[in-house]
């Protein structure tokens, strides 16, 4: 006779596995925000904020409270993952031919967002976890029952079942933001030809890579045939359809585009992009950072140096011309460009971070009160430079005020998710800190947040 327990320990191992498969299928679908390396460019998050204005606005959101954020991957794609943030790949950026296009994205990523749906996530899940547990449950009863082929059958068309079932309620979704960011658009009185071609290109890239164009094809997104049909009937209905777009906007675009292909490509396929017969300002741009990290110093100066003939009062080449002086090791000759860069753009705080650091590179004793207050005024406009922090750290404990040179540091370490490193600096910090005021109560804040994060990941740690 079988002994029941070892009869019903295999159904709940599978079970176990099962589960976990489902979960991690699941899991993968999803990209978090926290794994992808944040790109932080004045220039770039400057356009950002200008092109997404009337979008957001039209979705019924506060443009304070929604941020653009470029994430260093070179795949073409675009998230959202909590909260009012939408994230959009290098890849996609070098992808889109025009600014338009990328408004069509950050459009549909709303969409995401006003509809809930990165919260709704679970509902997807909990739909698809109920039918494969059922179907785990039959195919166990069937196993016990001495149908083992039959259970395991049972099984895989559950979990099959799932997750078809979780892939249909994403397309759901995803056909819902599509919709969403076309009504954005159109009150936002911004074409939507850049979204149709954009689509047009994923449509592309599903041919080359031979992905096949049915339905019955399991996908997370609807076939994008579909997607250009229905939003073109949309779009063709205003009268924004033959609205030209932004011409300011889109010189701004084609020189953050260069820019960005400067400084993340290699520089030799930038320099084949951009010969340096092309004397245009994006151009010049793009050969300027080429130049930088191939470490040709004078070249790039060159090339800034052509940029600013052209517009003497641009902060942002301003800002590159000082950039390159402080990183080929001349913060000194930095510190004009960079001072002119700021004065220019007052309400920059990553320039104001890039001066702090020229100032504090400068090893004269004379510049670091300087670094201070302009470190710290950068951080009152954007706390969450970790850069900026670190830079405002050296200047405390030049100062020799270890403290507060801890407190900076355990911010930047809270920045940067490195709880253990904050926890210390933090505890550090409040053994020098006057007890209750605004610096201990933020020592304190971010000891407790370390903590608990430590203490998370000990948990997730234990269930292994």
């Amino acid at each position: 006779m079988a002994d029941p327990s070892r009869t019903r320990r295999p159904g709940r191992n599978l079970l176990a596995r099962l589960a976990m498969l489902l979960a991690l299928s699941f899991s993968a679908l999803i990209q978090p925000a926290a794994a992808q390396s944040i790109l932080r460019d004045a220039e770039t998050e400057d356009l950002f904020r200008d092109m997404s204005r009337p979008l957001i606005e039209a979705a019924g959101l506060r443009p304070e409270n929604v941020e653009v954020v470029l994430v260093g991957d070179n795949s073409i794609n675009a998230f959202v993952a909590g909260g009012q943030i939408v994230y959009i790949h290098a890849g996609l950026l070098a992808a889109a031919d025009n600014a338009n296009e990328v408004q069509g994205v950050i459009a549909h990523e709303l969409g995401h967002i006003t509809g809930g749906h990165v919260i709704r996530f679970g509902e997807g899940a909990k739909a698809a976890t109920g039918i494969v547990l059922l179907s785990l449950l039959l195919g166990a009863a069937a196993m016990a029952a001495g149908g083992g082929e039959a259970g395991a059958g049972i099984m895989a068309a559950g979990q099959q079942a799932a997750m078809n079932k979780f892939l249909a309620f994403n397309r759901v979704q995803e056909s819902s933001a599509d919709q969403a960011g076309a009504s954005f658009l159109n009150k936002a009185g911004v074409t939507g030809k850049g979204s149709l071609s954009f689509f047009k290109k994923l449509q592309n890239q599903e041919f080359r890579y031979a992905i096949p164009q049915t339905d019955d094809y399991p996908r997370t997104h609807p076939l994008s045939g579909d997607r250009i049909q229905a939003l073109e009937e949309v779009y063709r209905s205003v009268p924004s359809w033959d609205k030209a777009p932004d011409p300011k906007l889109e010189e701004r675009f084609q020189r953050v585009k260069a820019k960005l292909a400067g400084f993340t490509d290699d520089p030799k396929r930038t320099l084949v992009k951009y010969p340096e017969t092309d004397k245009t300002v994006p151009a010049r741009y793009a050969r300027a950072y080429a130049w930088h990290k191939s470490a040709y110093p004078d070249r790039a100066n060159a090339e800034a140096d052509a940029l600013l003939q052209s517009s003497p009062r641009d902060p942002y080449f301003l800002e590159l011309k000082g950039q390159i002086l402080l990183e080929s090791g001349k913060p000194r000759e930095a510190l004009e460009s960079l001072r002119q860069a700021i004065t220019l753009a007052p309400d920059q705080p990553l320039i104001s971070a890039l001066f702090g650091h020229a100032l504090i590179s400068t090893e004269e004793q004379g510049n670091f009160e300087e670094a201070k207050k302009v470190l710290r005024s950068a951080i009152v406009r954007d706390n969450t430079n970790p850069f900026a922090w670190y830079q405002l750290g050296i200047v405390y404990d030049r100062e020799g005020d270890i403290a507060r040179a801890s407190l900076a540091t355990a911010e930047r370490y809270n920045l940067e998710n490195k709880p253990q490193l904050a926890l210390a600096n933090a505890e550090q910090a409040m053994l020098g800190i006057p007890m209750g005021s605004p610096d201990w109560v933020r020592a304190q804040d971010i000891a407790l947040v370390s903590r608990s994060a430590m203490n998370k990941d000990k948990k997730r740690g234990a269930n292994r």
